[in-house]
C-alpha cells in the first residue's frame, strides 16, 4: 500500500541528526522554487506558441528577446538543461521566421 503524501498531512521525517532535518527543510524548499521556475519556463513557451498559432509575427518577434532571457535564466540554474532550451529557441525562431 502506498502513502499518498498530501497538503494536510505533512510527511514524516525519516532523520534523527539534526544537520539532516536542517537539509530536508532546505531541500523542501528548494523544491518549491523549482517547481515555481519550471512553471515559468513552461508558461513562457506556451505563450509563445499562442502568437504563433494566432500568426501574430510583430508581437511574436517582440516577446522572443524576453523569452530567450527568461529562459536562459532558468537554463543556468540547472532546472532545464541548456540544450533543451537551445532547442526551444531554435524551434520556436523558425516558427517565427515561417509565418
Amino acid at each position: 500500500m502506498t502513502v499518498v503524501n498530501s497538503g494536510a498531512i505533512p510527511p514524516r521525517k525519516m532523520a534523527n541528526i539534526k544537520s539532516a532535518i536542517k537539509t530536508i527543510r532546505r531541500i523542501s524548499r528548494q523544491t518549491e522554487v523549482n517547481k515555481s521556475r519550471k512553471s515559468k519556463f513552461k508558461t513562457s513557451i506556451k505563450k509563445m506558441n499562442v502568437l504563433i498559432e494566432k500568426k501574430n509575427k510583430k508581437d511574436a518577434l517582440a516577446y522572443l528577446p524576453k523569452l530567450n532571457s527568461e529562459i536562459m535564466k532558468i537554463a543556468k540554474t540547472g532546472i532545464i538543461k541548456k540544450r533543451n532550451v537551445s532547442r526551444n529557441l531554435s524551434r520556436i525562431t523558425r516558427k517565427i521566421n515561417s509565418l
